[in-house]
């Protein structure tokens, strides 16, 4: 296990209800003038957003707001937002949503406070200072929540990037499962799929020796594979949608990251997909990440055998340990495609002839031309990864 420093401050409220306490959760955290920041219209037609203006109210809290984010939220209204915080001098950014009005109100939150472009900070700088930010989550899938980063597009060329900054750390997260309940099914799947990229993320790991963390991810894969399909099949399972949630928060605050390398190429080749196509983040990474997996298995092929055991039940070969990873991959594409997500380039939307453009992009951003943590990936490796998508 490698050396580590873990700082995740996050106050969690979680339970039914939980939103109608969101004004005394601002001023407890210090704030006095908020910016309401959430997406399209179902936090309005839900009565959320007014149950938790009502409560920023009873606490004698002012507030102004700012809708529209999106899914892939886009830098356009992030720039909005700074300048609606500046000129209001909010001193809280509260975003209520799902992980793109989260992401999408650290950024505001960062730029509020920031001399320069806000975009700084999604190509490589540190966020070291930022209004405080909460949340009142509705989709269980980023994983937002409880971490501390953030993914904006730029519509500068189409750009979709992460930044960092324990700064933008939640000062409090709004957990109410509930609320997830008039989630559709293609959503919710979209969301399950996430979270187990962001575990998957860090399984793949050329650390030695870190079974603490092994076994924390394959126990929240279980989750997934456990709770997924009851959630499907009923979207009202209250208990179903709480383990998800709790899952989803656990999956990405990166208490299952400490200590080991990580990897995040299915992200970097999801994020021109996405920045692409504008296809949902999940449906995107369903699509890649079977094909990561097999293009980058033979790296350590144990690893993939052993999560296929421990997860997906596969029986181990130990003469033949390629079978075994090899079917634990195609246990985990089969399931994704049990809840609904797509298995290739034509049901993504996404075009063959488009791959040299995006592998370009892809890897000119960094400055060695590769991406991924686990196996480094260059234009070559990416383009043959794209092609076993199509």
């Amino acid at each position: 296990m490698n050396n580590f420093t873990f700082y995740s401050p996050t106050f969690f409220a979680f339970g039914k209800d939980t939103e109608n306490d969101a004004g005394s959760y601002v001023k407890r955290f210090g704030g006095s003038k908020v910016l309401i920041h959430y997406g399209g219209g179902s936090v309005v037609r839900s009565g959320l957003l007014d149950r938790v203006k009502a409560s920023l109210e009873k606490e004698g809290l002012e507030y102004v707001e700012l809708g529209g984010a999106q899914p892939n939220p886009r830098s356009g209204l992030v720039y909005q937002g700074i300048e609606l915080c500046r000129k209001e001098n909010v001193d809280f950014v509260l975003a209520v949503g799902g992980g793109s009005a989260i992401d999408s109100a650290k950024a505001i939150a960062a730029g509020a406070v920031y001399d320069g472009d806000f975009w700084d900070f999604y190509c490589g700088k540190w966020i070291e200072e930022a209004l405080p930010v909460g949340t009142v989550l509705t989709i269980a899938a980023a994983g937002s929540e409880g971490s501390c980063s953030s993914v904006i597009t730029n519509e500068d060329g189409m750009l979709k990037r992460g930044a960092d900054g324990d700064a933008i750390r939640p000062k409090f997260s709004i957990l109410n499962p509930a609320l997830t309940q008039t989630l559709s099914p293609y959503q919710t799947a979209c969301g399950i799929t996430d979270i187990m990229a962001h575990l998957y993320e860090r399984y793949l790991t050329n650390t030695k020796d870190v079974e603490v963390t092994d076994r924390m991810i394959e126990a929240l894969l279980l989750t997934m594979v456990h709770e997924g399909p009851r959630v499907i099949a009923d979207p009202n399972n209250y208990e179903a949608r709480a383990n998800i949630m709790w899952a989803g928060m656990m999956a990405h605050n990166d208490s299952c990251g400490v200590g080991r390398s990580q990897d995040w190429s299915s992200h970097r080749l999801e994020h021109e997909l996405s920045a692409v196509y504008d296809c949902a983040h999940g449906a995107g990474l369903a699509v890649v990440m079977p094909a990561v997996f097999t293009y980058v298995m033979n790296h350590d092929v144990m690893r993939f055998a052993q999560v296929a055991t421990r997860v997906w039940g596969c029986q181990m070969d130990f003469e033949h340990p390629e079978v075994t990873a090899k079917a634990g991959i195609e246990a985990f594409r089969s399931f994704l495609i049990s809840i609904g997500m797509p298995k290739n380039f034509a049901e993504l939307g996404a075009k063959e002839e488009d791959i040299s453009e995006m592998v370009k992009t892809l890897c000119d951003v960094n400055s060695n031309g590769t991406v991924g943590g686990f196996v480094p990936l260059d234009k070559e490796a990416c383009t043959a990864i794209y092609k076993l998508m199509v």
